[in-house]
């Protein structure tokens, strides 16, 4: 099988998933490897047997769930594995959608059979499947560990960061799918061209603009001035928020939540002093006004940021400074 071309690391910074196989004998790398840019990144070092001595016990599935009083995990234990600190390993088929526009513009599915362990992500299976079974995969990731944003993607058609859900809290009992997120288009596999997101964010002026002297220490803010806009300082512009929005997906022209989300950042930061040029660029038909309040975004997000209440805080900003 020849392996398929992946698109070259994206302007914003974020590594593509490199094309490395695993070695024969069916183990990740154990060392760091380098993508095409030169970077390394940590999510490649350690194969998947290797995990084995330094995760945590597995966790007793009879133990029951604060809030729902549901199983903690939905993975029954093997009898043999009750009760020590072996890691259960369980049987899943991942349903991944592939698009490879130099092969064919027609979209599939494929299905693949892996065998797992409790403590693994999705991200742990997409790398399975890339490193030992169908190196022409192709998605983004970097970090690992839910900060850099680049694995967003549709897990069972939410918007998720495949680095922060763990495939023992999904329904195994089906298929777990895979997709792109929505609204962007789509370059190959699980990869979207994030342009007309960056587009967006890049109109909101996205940096403290501070008139006057340079100060010679750093800018005093009161802890009540910085809780004034300290929730919208969590976005990692993953993209999340953003292809989560019906409108977006409709409306091309859109600023969209995410862009919206670090416009508050900085309108309400008591440093700035652009803060009404902002309001004037939001108050358009394609601004803070195409917000239809779904709470989609705010669901989306995996940093916790109540987007909608954000986009409100806006709109009442631009009111108040027209009253």
């Amino acid at each position: 099988m020849s392996t398929a071309h992946t698109p070259d690391r994206p302007e914003d910074g974020r590594d593509d998933d490199p094309q490395d196989r695993a070695p024969e004998h069916g183990h990740a790398p154990g060392h760091a490897q380098d993508d095409r840019a030169g970077y390394k990144t940590d999510a490649d070092a350690g194969s998947v047997d290797e995990r084995d001595e330094a995760a945590a016990p597995a966790v007793d599935p009879a133990a029951e769930n604060a809030e729902g009083g549901e199983p903690a995990a939905r993975v029954d234990l093997p009898e043999e594995q009750q009760g020590s600190d072996e890691i259960p390993t369980f049987d899943l088929t991942l349903q991944i959608r592939r698009y490879n526009p130099e092969v064919s513009d027609e979209v599939r599915w494929d299905e693949y059979k892996l065998t797992m362990y409790g403590t693994d992500r999705v991200l742990d299976a997409l790398h399975k499947v890339k490193w030992e079974i169908d190196g022409s995969l192709s998605f983004r990731r970097s970090c690992a560990h839910g900060v850099c944003g680049s694995d967003a993607m549709r897990i069972n058609g939410q918007n998720r960061l495949a680095c922060k859900v763990l495939l023992k809290d999904l329904d195994l009992s089906k298929p777990v799918t895979v997709e792109p997120i929505k609204g962007l288009p789509c370059e190959k596999d699980l990869i979207v061209d994030m342009e007309p997101f960056f587009q967006s964010y890049r109109e909101i002026m996205p940096f403290l603009v501070a008139g006057g002297n340079e100060p010679t220490m750093e800018r005093y803010q009161s802890q009540e001035d910085r809780a004034r806009f300290d929730d919208t300082t969590k976005c990692i512009l993953c993209a999340a928020c953003t292809s989560s929005c019906p409108v977006f997906w409709t409306d091309g022209q859109y600023f969209g939540p995410a862009a919206i989300v670090n416009a508050h950042r900085f309108i309400f930061d008591s440093r700035d002093d652009a803060g009404d040029l902002r309001l004037e660029i939001l108050n358009d038909k394609e601004g803070v006004w195409r917000c239809r309040t779904t709470f989609n975004c705010t669901e989306a997000c995996p940093r916790g940021i109540q987007v909608t209440k954000a986009i409100a805080e806006v709109k009442n900003a631009i009111l108040s400074r027209s009253m």
